[in-house]
């Protein structure tokens, strides 16, 4: 029974991960009706950035480890906000009233240009974050010891999930980004800015998926320029397994697709892992093809 637990806690900080990611999806979506199919890669740059900062700027050794790592958490997310503006106003903005294999075709060059821009930068190799960031050390939850890092990723995550969705439910601009997502016309007519709409979107889905890269140097350790591909993927998977463009749904999605996983890999076979993903994936297209949260909406005519 500890066995599960310990697995379970491990899924819901990899789920953690993967809803942060998917976040960037569903909302880009949710405005834009497109994929942005780069934004696994601007995760890998958050990864990437916060090696850099750390080793840079010795945060952890300056002001702490508590007060260094919300720190570096806002320096990394800042940037790939930042990264994620300028992609839109590069890649999205001039083919916004293209065909939509446009926009497609110009996510999918993007990612690629991103990509082979990271591996030129830093390399091909593995990069490794600096070890004793945190201690490691186990907390006792109910009986069960949990190492620290991986109750730091869950909390992290939820408490971000958490600040996104009451930004989004309780703010005025998050009410403008819900009147966007539903009629782009009718949101110009009250008044809405839908193109600062679509900015701010790729600001923060950006600054999530950097946010989830900086959690899984700090959960795994180590970092590779391709590992965009596929925790894009598996966040996809977790945005249609939610609904897409719905942002609780991209939220229980990420969270029940990692503990499928974990527990997958636990009792079925490690190389399965992966595997079990996409399984998921054709499963909810075949049975309920809208997703768990999703609604299926009529076409206009």
């Amino acid at each position: 029974m500890e066995h599960f637990f310990q697995q379970l806690t491990n899924g819901l900080a990899v789920g953690g991960i993967y809803a942060l990611i998917a976040l960037g999806y569903t909302m880009v979506y949710g405005v834009m009706k497109l994929i942005n199919f780069a934004h696994g890669d601007l995760f890998t740059y958050g990864a990437y950035l916060g090696m850099t900062l750390l080793t840079s700027f010795f945060l952890q050794d300056r002001l702490g480890v508590v007060a260094g790592m919300l720190i570096l958490a806002v320096m990394v997310m800042g940037l790939v906000a930042l990264i994620g503006a300028v992609l839109e106003r590069a890649v999205y903005r001039p083919l916004r009233e293209s065909h939509r294999l446009s926009a497609v075709v110009s996510a999918l060059g993007a990612s690629i240009f991103l990509q082979n821009a990271l591996m030129l930068i830093y390399g091909a190799r593995v990069h490794v974050y600096p070890e004793d960031l945190l201690p490691q050390a186990t907390v006792n939850v109910l009986g069960l010891e949990v190492p620290l890092m991986r109750i730091v990723v869950v909390l992290a995550s939820v408490v971000m999930m958490a600040l996104l969705y009451l930004f989004v439910q309780k703010t005025k601009i998050g009410t403008a980004i819900r009147a966007a997502a539903i009629d782009q016309g009718a949101a110009r007519l009250m008044g809405i800015d839908v193109n600062r709409v679509i900015l701010l979107v790729f600001l923060i889905g950006p600054a999530l998926g950097g946010a989830a890269g900086l959690l899984v140097g700090l959960y795994y350790g180590q970092v590779s320029f391709t590992m965009g591909w596929l925790y894009g993927m598996k966040a996809f998977t977790a945005a249609i397994l939610g609904g897409i463009g719905n942002i609780p749904g991209a939220m229980v999605g990420g969270l029940l697709l990692g503990v499928i996983e974990a527990l997958g890999a636990a009792y079925l076979s490690l190389a399965w892992k992966d595997a079990l993903s996409f399984l998921v994936l054709i499963f909810i297209l075949i049975v309920r093809p809208t997703g768990l949260l999703g609604e299926r909406v009529a076409d206009k005519v």
